[in-house]
């Protein structure tokens, strides 16, 4: 009966795993896409299901991915795009992973149910997609210490869950972006307790409505970037705050006589602006620890009374503040006083730091004043040291120590004190403080504003190590000791502090063990007090142990009474395992479909082989519909013999065109793969990027980045409403050019066109021209033969007669057709109009003794003929581009300007600019 009973529970245990670890098919696509996408994936990504089969740093929740931990593993490649398909994803930690580099895809703005966003320390770049704003969970946002670009995304304010906003250490521009009319900002992140935005490039002024008395802000770090503008009094209104670091900007103007209603300031930074007014009145801040306003503008004041009443200071930090008068002796009797450094100011009389002064107190450095005398009060067994050089008591060659500039000091130990010194251990493996060689974990603990400034007291640190050994051993880690060594500071005032972590139970760790004590470190390790917030920054570690396996157990009774059934229950087993193989292998199939959506693709004569393409996603028939609000005429945005074209929105808020091929006149598979496999491999600012396709359902659709003003015929015809100046069109031709030439020279293969036209040039926001529609393109896979043999396609009047006539494209036909854009450009007409040809015009008309070789007339006049301010400043912007300087002195005679062009054609001479016959092989000059 017990026998029965257990085998009931162990079939139907068998079969709560069996349904309960499968991998949700659309996380099992995405997740295969990321094992496909990077290198140095964890060895234990094997089999088809991530969940069952436990892959290291994939947490499962039934049948879902909940959590992605993968930081210090050495992981390289970008981030895909298809991530966004794990919708039930809750934590994204990939921190400390230089590896990984490129973009993050906007797609990550899908994944809805993600409330921790960690990437500290990788080689992520580009601009922070402005997506992010839609992760309405998200807590903790960390992509520090990347090389992230651009400004911060104002879609940031949404996040009204956030509590950590870190984007210090990376290379962002731009202006601190506040709420405006329907535009969100960071002054509506009420809830965040951190704002950590310091080492960028950030500018302007910091905005007064970033502050209110409604936030519930902690940490404020704004330091090392390019602020200017005051200070605004708002701050003031943030009495939640306890770190205020806006040290080393270009800030101006008197502090904001409120600093002092920030009662609970901790650390305050103001050094190394260009800030005036009278120095600060900080009295009742008595929170207060460590004070900075070095080398500011500030009015000549006395000794401010608020230096003897702050009994909370470890660090009193004023260099060049011009504080002037006798130091009173209370002003050292705080009993937690380390450091006072208040040098190059004019503080004169005599200096005397009295016997009661703190017993922390290490340094009083009053270098470059007007101190005349020094009263000695010695202390039994303690001895600060001063320093009074460059003051009038050591101008007379004194030889007292104070009159000596002190060396640095070598902070050179390790908490705890190293106990195994006579213990060698064998190749690169260290000896850990419980005296075992391994291979620790190692990295720098950055505190941002530390509230000390003794680092020569090891007993600071002890807290420290403590806390951290706690911490690693309450989140299950397998560690067995940690080590903090050299605590120094760097020229940002940042302590440093070296860390390793040794392994417990074997003498190296495994990928999991690294993961979880980089999540610590990321987001779950609370520093005790004094040392602030912080930033670390992982090593690579190269010495993974295997996942252990587990002792072999022997053999128990149940198993030996099972062994005597297993006979009668073989064939259940046997089916559950049947059944379990088919659905894992339908899973598969379905997982490899998504992510190889030319899987159901049937090469023919008509299509050619499965494309091959470089970044293009597959989109649904049923995603482009909704996109595109069922394809609405709203969304019509233009069409052409092959379809329509249709704006359509992402829900990111990207927009889209979607070319949509007619039912009935596709132009074909094979000029559909083509324009697939050649915009997939091809990146140019001048050429469109083709973003995704769809194939399914009978349709044949290609989706591009909208360009917002259409074709560059659109704009020539007046039907755009864009005026093109003579300069517009002397960049849009270059950029044209500029498309054209990537495809020549740089891709590879290279590539022709082969329907250079000025409906395949479109215009961005910025009028920047795009080489667009590759359907007609070939590739010259064969370089050396200088040519494709081909049926001729193209369209008339921009079609090479040399290709026409002998069916052999080169280069030099594209080079032909963007001639005829470049007279199109010129006359704003078109290539072949009332029968005739545009070429033939302009050879006919033109007579190269006449001033303008006689074709005035066929020039486009423009819409409007421009005011004489802006005729000087084209003329001077053609003559800047051509490297002349408009405002050189004239040649005083028509020699002055005869060199080494003297005697040269003229590039309007050659004929053959406006040959069509096929007689020769066109040249590099020719049309």
């Amino acid at each position: 009966m017990v026998l029965r009973i257990l085998f009931s529970l162990l079939v139907a245990f068998i079969q709560f795993l069996v349904i309960a670890a499968w991998t949700n098919e659309y996380d099992l696509a995405a997740i295969q896409s990321l094992k496909n996408t990077w290198e140095h994936v964890p060895p234990s990504w094997v089999g088809d299901d991530p969940c069952e089969n436990r892959w290291e740093g994939i947490g499962c929740n039934n049948s879902r991915v909940v959590s992605i931990t993968l930081s210090g593993i050495n992981l390289s490649g970008q981030l895909s795009s298809d991530i966004e398909e794990l919708a039930e994803l809750q934590t994204l930690d990939l921190s400390y992973n230089k590896g990984l580099t490129g973009p993050l895809p906007p797609s990550i703005g899908n994944m809805k149910k993600l409330s921790n966003l960690l990437l500290v320390g990788c080689g992520f770049s580009g601009l922070i997609p402005p997506s992010i704003g839609s992760l309405q969970d998200l807590v903790f946002l960390s992509l520090n210490s990347n090389s992230f670009i651009g400004g911060i995304p104002p879609s940031i304010g949404l996040l009204s869950k956030l509590y950590w906003l870190d984007l210090a250490d990376n290379k962002l521009i731009g202006t601190i972006p506040v709420s405006k009319e329907n535009t969100p900002g960071l002054d509506m992140l009420v809830k965040t307790k951190h704002f950590h935005l310091g080492n960028n490039r950030l500018s302007g002024e910091i905005p007064p409505q970033l502050f209110s008395s409604n936030m519930t802000l902690i940490h404020l770090l704004l330091e090392n970037n390019s602020l200017t503008g005051n200070i605004p009094s708002t701050l003031g209104l943030v009495q939640t705050l306890e770190v205020v670091r806006l040290d080393k900007n270009s800030l101006s103007g008197s502090v904001p006589p409120n600093l002092n209603n920030l009662t609970y300031v901790q650390e305050l930074f103001l050094a190394n602006n260009k800030l005036t007014g009278p120095l600060p009145n900080l009295t009742g801040m008595t929170f207060l620890n460590y004070v900075d306003l070095s080398n500011n503008s500030f009015a000549v004041s006395d000794v401010p009374p608020w230096f003897s009443t702050l009994q909370s200071l470890t660090s009193l930090i004023m260099e060049d503040t011009q504080i002037q008068g006798q130091l009173p002796v209370s002003m050292f009797s705080p009993f937690q006083l380390q450091t006072v450094v208040l040098k190059k100011n004019k503080i004169n009389g005599t200096l005397n730091i009295g016997s009661s002064h703190s017993d922390q107190l290490q340094l009083i450095d009053l270098r470059n004043n007007l101190i005349e005398a020094f009263t000695v009060t010695q202390r039994a067994g303690y001895s600060v040291q001063i320093v009074l050089a460059d003051n009038p008591i050591c101008s007379e060659g004194g030889t007292e120590k104070y009159c000596s500039i002190p060396q640095p000091s070598n902070t050179s130990y390790s908490i705890p004190p190293e106990n195994c010194t006579t213990y060698r251990c064998s190749s690169d493996q260290i000896s850990s403080p419980t005296c075992k060689c391994a291979y620790p974990y190692t990295g720098a603990i950055v505190f941002r504003a530390p509230s000390f400034s003794n680092l020569g007291n090891s007993s600071i640190f002890e807290s420290l190590y403590e806390k951290l050994y706690l911490t690693f051993q309450s989140n299950n880690l397998p560690v067995d000791s940690v080590s903090l060594s050299n605590p120094t500071k760097n020229l940002d005032d940042y302590l440093i502090l070296n860390l390793r972590v040794f392994p417990s139970g074997q003498n190296r760790f495994n990928r999991t063990a690294i993961s979880g004590i980089g999540l610590v470190l990321s987001n779950r390790f609370e520093p005790p007090h004094g040392f602030g917030t912080f930033n670390f920054i992982g090593e690579s570690y190269g010495y993974f142990a295997d996942l252990a396996t587990g002792p072999s157990k022997s053999l128990s009774s149940a198993i030996i009474i099972g062994a005597a059934v297993g006979g009668s229950i073989l064939f259940l087993l046997l089916l559950i395992a049947g059944v379990y193989a088919f659905r894992q292998k339908r899973r598969a199939e379905v997982a490899s479909k998504k992510n190889d959506p030319f899987a159901s693709w049937e090469p023919n004569t008509n299509s050619g082989g499965v494309p091959q393409l470089k970044g293009a996603r597959f989109f649904s028939f049923e995603e482009l519909k909704k996109y595109t609000n069922n394809f609405s005429e709203v969304n019509d945005v233009g069409s052409g013999g092959y379809g329509k074209v249709y704006r359509g929105t992402l829900s990111n808020g990207k927009l889209i065109a979607i070319k949509r091929a007619q039912k009935g006149s596709m132009q074909g598979g094979l000029e559909f793969k083509t324009e697939i496999e050649l915009l997939s491999r091809v990146h140019h600012k001048n050429v469109v990027s083709l973003i995704g396709f769809c194939f399914e359902q009978g349709e044949q659709m290609l989706v591009y980045e909208y360009i917002a003003n259409g074709t560059l015929k659109d704009s020539l015809s007046g039907r755009s409403g864009i005026r093109l100046d003579w300069m517009r069109r002397l960049r849009i031709a270059l950029g044209a050019a500029r498309g054209l030439q990537y495809l020549h020279d740089l891709a590879n293969p290279p590539i022709i066109h082969r329907d250079i036209k000025s409906t395949n040039i479109l215009l961005d926001e910025r009028l920047n021209a795009k080489v667009t529609d590759f359907g007609l393109s070939k590739l010259m896979d064969e370089p050396e033969k200088g040519h494709v043999t081909t049926q001729v396609k193209g369209t008339m009047g921009y079609l090479d007669p040399e290709y026409y006539m002998t069916q052999q494209l080169t280069e030099k036909s594209d080079v032909y057709g963007f001639g005829v854009l470049l007279l199109e450009l010129l006359t704003a007409r078109k290539p072949i109009e009332k029968g005739k040809y545009i070429v033939r015009e302009v050879k006919l008309e033109m007579d190269k003794t006449k001033e303008m070789y006689n074709l005035q007339q066929i020039l486009d006049p423009g819409v409007n003929r421009p005011p004489m301010r802006e005729v000087v400043k084209e003329i001077e912007s053609i003559m800047e581009l051509a490297g002349l300087n408009p405002n050189a002195e004239s040649a005083s005679t028509s020699a002055s300007y005869e060199g080494e062009n003297k005697g040269s054609d003229n590039p309007y001479t050659n004929e053959s600019l406006f040959t069509y016959s096929g007689a020769h092989p066109p040249s590099s000059a020719d049309g």
